[in-house]
Parts: C-alpha cells; structure tokens; sequence
C-alpha cells in the first residue's frame, strides 16, 4: 500500500485562511470598484493593439504561483481594455449585456459556497429560488402555471433545447421529413438549433420579411401548404419578439391562430425583446407571445445581467421533462410533485452553475419596478435618438424603433448603391472613430445600415446626446468638405 503523500499545513495555498481570503477579495474588489466608477470615462471601443496582446499571452502552464497584484495588473491595465466595452454606458452596438454589480456578488456567492442544483434533493431551498424565478418570467410573460424551465448560458442553447423537445413531441423518431420555419430576419441561432436538433439544412425554410421586416403569415402558410404537397411535414414556426437586426416583431397573434389551425409548434425567440413585457408600451408591442409553446429570453439581455444567462420556458412543463428526463442508477430519486423541480430532468445539462442566484438576487434586491422604469427608460431614448438623427440633413431611417433598436443611414440626393454603401461604412467609421458611442451595421434587402440598439442600464440621455453630435460631425467630415 502506497504511503500518502504528506502536506504541510503552511504549503496548502488552495486553502487560504481568513486573512488571506479577505485580502484576496479586497484586492480585486478594490480593482473592480475603480473599473466600474470609471466606465463613463473610458472608450465605448478600442481594439489597438488587442490582437498583438493576445499574442504575447501565449505561455505554458505554469508550475509556481505568482502575485497577486501583477495579475490584477495584467487584468485590469492590459487584458480588459482593448475590447469592445460592452459594461459601459456608450455600448450601442449589438445587443447591449450591461452586468449588474449585484449579479456579480450573487454569483460569489453561488460559487464560494458551491452548492449543487442538478437535482431538488442536493439544496432544495436554492432550487426553489431558481424555480420562482422560472416562474416570474412565464408570469411577465402571461404563459400558465404549467410553464417550465431552465437557466441557460444564452439564447443559443435555450433555442436548441427548445427545437428538441419540439421535435420529440410532435414529430416521430424517424424525424427527418420534419420542416421547421422562419423569418429571413431571425438571429441565425434558430437554424443553427434546427441542424444541431438533427435536420437537414434544405429542411429549415427561410421565409422572406414582409416591408417592415416581419415574417408573414401569408408567405408562411404558402410555404407549409407547399411543403405539405411535397409529402414533408410542417411542424414548427419560430417567430420573433425583436429581431436583432432591426427590433422587428412578428405578428404574434396571427402566426398563433396559423400554429393553431396547422397543428404547428409555435416558438417564439425573445432573447432580446421579451422583457419589454415589463412595460405597457412593451406588452402591446408582444401580444400574442402568451400563446407560444415555448419563448426564448436572455436575462443578460433585457436584465442587463452579466453575459452568460439565457432562459427557456415551455407552455407544457411536462413535455420539457419528457424531451429530457434520463437517470442513472447513482442518481437519487427525482421528483413526483411537479412543483419540485430536478432541472437536469429539464435540461440537457447534469451537472450545471447556481443560475438563478445572479437573476434572483438583483430582482429582490430592487424589485420589478426598477427594471421596468429602466426598460421604459429605453423606449424612450431609442425613440428620441431616431428622431433626432431623422432631423439631420440627408439622414434617413430605415427603420423605426419598434422597441429599443432601429437603423439608418446616410442617403444624399445622387448617390445608390456600393458608392452609397461606401460612404455609409466611412459614416459609421467616423462615428465610432470618435470613441464616445460605439455602433454597430447590419445589411437589409441589399442595403449596409447602421443601427443603434439602447439597452444597457447605464445609457441615459447623455449618451444618446453624443451619438447624435457625432453622427452630426461625421455627417459634416463626408458631406460638406
């Protein structure tokens, strides 16, 4: 029998005393607090240098420890900044993912004291936390209290794992004659969902928008009666609730009675509007999103939580666990009582992080109310900034802000197509260049677009205030020299 290798107390560095843990945490609080109180100063985007940095952190790994306060340094003077500064209050590209300080505090939490939430027996209570929370997005949302769900990484996996357990309540084993369908203006994570669920690309139906970038109803059932004739089988449609490229919604309600009447899966993705629900004006913007069979959301998105912490809910709880629910015999015994939840019953994940305290901690800390009148708050300025930018000479607004995100574009008299585009990359160019706002471009039916989406918590008029002097000022640097 081999002897145990002998550990002196004082050599145990991955158990550092009470000291040594505060002065761990202060060090990097102190770091975190200066990085946070300055993000209105800092640059909405600065990538210089960042790819030559990347390459000089090439290294093996390492045999000794080292100090603390160089890799702070390292961190927070080198690593952190050339990078798109999404934290911060210029952030209009993309879609926004701000991160609350107190998500991060929940999170040390849930990983300091490692709590085990796969199954109900493990730490009933903090599974119970996380089911509530499931709970009070299906009631933002208006879906029945026999919605279940899970805390997922993103959007992403949240739609996979919806398609799958559409896919193996509606459609046979031999699956593949299954035709899933959408908008030409979805967030590509749909058809990446279907493929990865096991269909055939040429089995994912693209359908083209209508005018204001909606998925038709009429195009849509063309498209199911066609593919009904061709002997497939038309099972799901996932619609949007915000698209990314422009904030389009879908017409919610009638896609609904066209699933209803077709006996299709009707998927909707909020990943990025959902939780507009939160607002009057948000919730006439998605109804019909109640009748959904399953509604993709991203808390990192609408929450301003930290990146990482996406949602699925599904109308029928049961079929989620049916798509799901595989045991081994090590496992303890999941539960009969619906209300207590084994989320590896699901989800595709065993073993998982405690989710739910970086959503649960922040709504009871602040309550609705203060997302909702931040949400409002958006509404507000991303109406006010295309306003202001459509006043501007030449300016057009491709599309209005149906929610928090909209697009334009330079459109002078005497200029089409790629010279048009041209001048609207160096437009965009000349924007960003300044560094106070970062945006972003997209490309509709042909045309290159900017677009603006406001969504973090830490946007406020200031900010909207500076993308239009600036949009102003490049504006002048192409046109009037």
């Amino acid at each position: 029998m081999e002897a145990l290798t002998a550990v002196a107390p004082r050599s145990r560095p991955l158990e550092p005393d009470e000291r040594g843990m505060r002065e761990l945490a202060a060090a990097a609080l102190d770091r975190i607090v200066r990085y946070i109180t300055t993000l209105p100063r800092q640059p909405a985007s600065d990538v210089a240098g960042g790819d030559a940095l990347a390459r000089s952190l090439v290294e093996g790994a390492p045999e000794d420890g080292s100090d603390l306060g160089g890799l702070l340094d390292l961190l927070f003077e080198r690593a952190i900044p050339p990078s798109f500064n999404s934290a911060g209050p210029s952030y209009l590209a993309y879609i926004p993912g701000g991160g609350l300080f107190a998500s991060a505090v929940a999170d040390l939490i849930a990983d300091s004291v490692n709590r085990y939430t796969g199954v109900y027996t493990a730490a009933p209570a903090l599974v119970q936390l996380e089911s509530n929370v499931i709970a009070w997005f299906a009631a933002m949302l208006g879906l029945p209290p026999a919605t279940r769900g899970w805390l997922t990484s993103g959007g992403s996996l949240a739609t996979w794992t919806a398609l799958v357990t559409a896919r193996r309540e509606r459609l046979p084993e031999d699956f593949l004659r299954g035709v899933v369908y959408t908008s030409d203006q979805a967030h590509y994570a749909t058809a990446k969902a279907a493929v990865l669920a096991g269909f055939p690309e040429g089995n994912v139906r693209s359908i083209e928008a209508d005018g204001s970038q909606r998925l038709s109803p009429e195009r849509l059932a063309a498209a199911i009666r066609a593919d009904r004739a061709a002997g497939l089988t038309p099972f799901l449609v996932a619609a949007n609730a915000g698209t990314t490229n422009t904030g389009a919604v879908d017409p919610l309600p009638e896609l609904a009675d066209l699933a209803a009447r077709e006996g299709l899966w009707l998927h909707v993705d909020a990943a990025y509007g959902g939780f507009f629900c939160l607002t009057e004006r948000g919730r006439r913007a998605l109804a019909g999103i109640e009748r959904a069979d399953s509604v993709v959301l991203d808390p990192h998105k609408g929450l301003f939580l930290p990146f990482g912490t996406g949602a699925l809910l599904v109308r029928d709880g049961q079929a989620l666990r049916r798509a799901h629910e595989l045991t081994g015999t090590f496992m303890p015994h999941f539960q009969e009582d619906p209300d207590r939840i084994d989320f590896c019953a699901y989800s595709p994940e065993l073993s998982r992080p405690h989710r739910g305290l970086r959503v649960w901690l922040p709504l009871k800390l602040y309550g609705l109310g203060a997302f909702r009148a931040e949400l409002d708050e958006k509404l507000d300025l991303a109406r006010y900034a295309a306003a202001a930018l459509g006043a501007l000479p030449d300016l057009e607004i491709v599309t209005q802000p149906e929610l928090s995100l909209f697009s334009f574009r330079l459109h002078p008299d005497g200029i089409e197509g790629e010279a048009l585009d041209e001048l609207n990359r160096r437009f965009l160019a000349g924007i960003n260049g300044r560094q106070r706002v970062f945006i972003t471009s997209t490309v509709l039916r042909g045309r290159f677009v900017l677009r603006v989406c406001v969504l973090s918590f830490r946007t406020h008029r200031d900010r909207i205030e500076m993308l239009i002097e600036d949009a102003a000022a490049a504006r002048a640097d192409l046109l009037e020299r």
